[in-house]
């Protein structure tokens, strides 16, 4: 596949074998149809994980994604969708719209003149690890939030830092949300960041559809490395 192809385009149940991972990996929907992932190498050369990008994805995609994260935390009775830079504010929104939501709330990392410092963490990225940011909330968006049902939505959960950030931004507003959402679990790693925060986080945690870490199998193939599965709270 051509790299602008991945993300595109939504297959049938059962158009691929989901137990080849050969320069794609198919991710299923709770719906049963496919999506097909790019596979990217980790440093070690011998294992690798799917990656999903949202906002390089087709509407198509984007509005099924968001269709399919707005039905699980439907029965949650959420107030508020709150979205996480960068990428989660494109699945938030359409979340936030596919509940019926006349908003969203965005967390930046741009910091206006009328933002408090005191309502700001750090924020860091496993896909920028090299960038120093801090993660900042408009003050006016606080009555949206305070004593409301909120949902903490990113489009991925990878190694759980982001999602953190934004638990501990919250906190500093007194706010506990009732669920985080993700388009993609990617693997397990972030499993444990969150345990150690606190126990209920990861059962409080909900995605579309799972992706495992995978290892090298020959030359050109990959291998599931450890069980995936959909998860909800």
């Amino acid at each position: 596949m051509a790299p602008q192809d991945f993300w595109q385009e939504l297959h049938t149940p059962g158009s691929f074998d989901r137990g080849a991972h050969a320069g794609f990996y198919v991710a299923e929907l709770p719906d049963g149809r496919q999506l097909r992932l790019p596979i990217r190498p980790l440093a070690d050369g011998e294992h690798a994980l799917a990656s999903l990008i949202i906002n390089q994805a087709s509407f198509a995609v984007q509005d099924a994604l968001a269709a399919a994260l707005a039905e699980r935390l439907r029965p949650l009775a959420i107030d508020v969708v709150v979205g996480l830079p960068t990428l989660g504010l494109t699945l938030a929104g359409a979340v936030a719209r596919a509940l019926g939501h006349d908003r969203y709330v965005p967390l930046g990392t741009s910091r206006k003149f009328w933002y408090r410092e005191d309502l700001s963490v750090s924020l860091s990225s496993i896909t920028t690890p090299t960038q120093e940011k801090r993660l900042y909330i408009d003050p006016r968006m606080l009555p949206l939030i305070e004593g409301r049902r909120v949902a903490l939505i990113d489009d991925v959960i990878s190694s759980g830092t982001s999602i953190l950030a934004g638990l501990g931004m919250l906190r500093l507003c007194d706010v506990e949300p009732v669920s985080i959402g993700a388009a993609m679990l990617q693997s397990d790693r972030w499993r444990e960041r969150l345990h150690a925060a606190d126990p209920a986080w990861a059962e409080r945690t909900i995605g579309v559809f799972s992706t495992p870490l995978l290892q090298r199998d020959g030359a050109d193939g990959w291998r599931t490395a450890e069980p995936a599965g959909v998860r909800s709270a």
